[in-house]
């Protein structure tokens, strides 16, 4: 038990047990119903739903966080582990330790986008025409910005269903976690929504807004 709780405090796995401890609670949380899985998973005041639009797909970006947390926890732990039966010296051991700090943010990054590409599929947008009926909805903003070509929105649908769907948006409105925004027009070439901020949708013209 001291040698797992030495290897978890150590370095680099030592940067990760935090992450993991508020990966716990938040899915604690979740099951317990205080938080629902569309709510963001903060740390340090960094919305979880800035790992949108990396290559995801639909995956909420707390489940994208707690998968790239855990292995990379995983993989750094079993790095220390081994580390600490070679009997490196002080310098040597610093330097392997940041090698094992990048192999687990690797591992970490293509074991989710594995594992995010079938589990995506729980997670439909829906198909192109039930897309469509989107348009004209309101959404809510669930990453930390939203760009021409960067962000992500819960949008729900007529039955009372909630989905996770790419947004952009062709102006420079702000728009961050929890803002609502129109959706205007979807793009059929690359599977997203064009948004605009809500306030806008009172008195403006989205046409404004649309890519040119």
């Amino acid at each position: 038990m001291t040698g797992f709780l030495g290897a978890a405090l150590g370095f680099p796995t030592v940067l990760f047990s935090f992450l993991l401890l508020v990966v716990v609670g938040y899915w604690l949380l979740v099951l317990t119903g205080v938080l629902d899985l569309g709510d963001d998973l903060d740390v340090d005041g960094v919305p979880g739903g800035i790992l949108a639009g990396l290559g995801f797909g639909s995956v909420p970006s707390a489940v994208v966080f707690s998968l790239l947390v855990a292995v990379a926890w995983f993989v750094s732990l079993a790095g220390t582990v081994l580390l600490d039966g070679l009997g490196l010296g002080a310098a040597a051991r610093i330097a392997v330790s940041f090698g094992v700090l990048l192999v687990a943010v690797l591992a970490a990054g293509l074991v989710t986008r594995l594992v995010a590409v079938p589990l995506g599929r729980l997670f439909p947008a829906g198909t192109e025409s039930s897309r469509q009926a989107f348009v004209g909805s309101l959404c809510t903003i669930r990453t930390g910005r939203v760009t021409a070509d960067f962000g992500q929105a819960e949008v729900a649908a007529a039955d009372g269903s909630t989905a996770i769907v790419q947004v952009r948006q062709a102006g420079a409105e702000p728009l961050h976690a929890g803002s609502s925004a129109l959706i205007y027009d979807y793009d059929v070439e690359g599977e997203f929504f064009w948004v605009m901020p809500a306030d806008f949708a009172v008195d403006s013209d989205p046409s404004r807004h649309a890519p040119t």
